[in-house]
């Protein structure tokens, strides 16, 4: 997955603008929190602590992703972004558990806490959460951008929710109220970092690309006319934006250059109806068996146009 936007937009600008605004929220947060006697602002600290990180983590990702394959890295850097989403979710998933430990604390002893305080930084931290998640959702769509937001989409819902506490707090006098919301807004970064886990793991384990039917894919080749078989079909992610396929394909035994129109469809099949754009496929008209996962074509003489 490279990156082609820029300017103000840009990845790498926009993250480096959120990383700033972030850590003032933070130091905002903290203060306000320890004053307030607010588990709900000091759980929010650390949910945008893990946002932080995040960000800092996508910024050095984005970095990576742009340098140039080489001789030992023949697929350049893509999977750069797919491991820092995994260190951000495995992340979130650390401060809900965190999260849930202070505040089952707290619902055994609640603490009163400074319901308008909460309010006030809640609201703006509202407003900053849902600048940052617009502009990141402008500025690209692989996984590692949407990991980090999603972090701040958690943030935003769960700052709206801190507002909706602290007036009830005011309305009840109710300081279990508290705690309560910890646990709300716990459940939901949990939600979210698993769901990235589940994504990036199944890229780097090269499991099929979100989204694609492997039985699709192989009725849409068979549909092309000069296709007599399609087998040994692989298709998985290099990076979150960047999808690979390779397969043997059997046609009749026909000169190269007839065999090329055949090819060229295939590819604009895939590229149309898949988005899959790095492809190695075998041409063969004998008869193969499989062993050990290969194919190997049975008898000799045989010839293979690879492409």
């Amino acid at each position: 997955m490279h990156v082609h936007v820029h300017g103000a937009g840009s990845p790498k600008r926009v993250l480096k603008i959120s990383l700033g605004v972030t850590l003032a929220y933070i130091v905002l947060l903290v203060v306000a929190g320890i004053r307030a006697h607010s588990l709900a602002l000091l759980s929010e600290a650390g949910h945008n602590l893990s946002d932080f990180l995040a960000l800092l983590l996508s910024l050095v990702a984005v970095y990576l992703q742009s340098r140039p394959a080489s001789s030992t890295k023949t697929y350049g850097y893509h999977r750069a972004g797919v491991l820092a989403a995994l260190v951000n979710a495995v992340s979130l998933v650390a401060v809900a558990f965190f999260i849930f430990y202070e505040a089952f604390r707290r619902l055994q002893q609640p603490q009163q806490v400074q319901a308008s305080v909460m309010m006030g930084v809640a609201a703006a931290g509202v407003v900053m959460n849902g600048a940052i998640a617009l502009l990141l959702y402008r500025s690209g769509g692989d996984v590692n951008i949407r990991s980090a937001l999603l972090h701040e989409v958690g943030d935003t819902l769960s700052t709206a929710a801190v507002i909706a506490g602290g007036w009830a707090i005011l309305a009840t006098g109710d300081y279990w109220i508290d705690p309560a919301l910890s646990v709300g807004i716990g459940v939901l970064i949990l939600w979210s970092g698993f769901g990235i886990v589940r994504e990036t793991l199944n890229i780097l384990l090269e499991g099929t690309p979100r989204g694609v039917k492997l039985e699709m894919v192989e009725t849409a080749i068979r549909s092309i006319e000069g296709v007599n078989d399609v087998h040994d079909l692989h298709c998985w992610s290099i990076g979150s934006e960047s999808r690979a396929l390779s397969c043997h394909i059997a046609i009749a035994d026909i000169p190269p250059s007839i065999s090329e129109r055949i090819l060229r469809d295939v590819k604009e099949c895939l590229h149309h109806e898949f988005r899959i754009d790095h492809t190695t496929i075998q041409f063969e008209h004998i008869q193969c068996e499989v062993a050990h996962g290969c194919v190997i074509p049975v008898g000799e003489g045989e010839e293979h146009h690879r492409h």
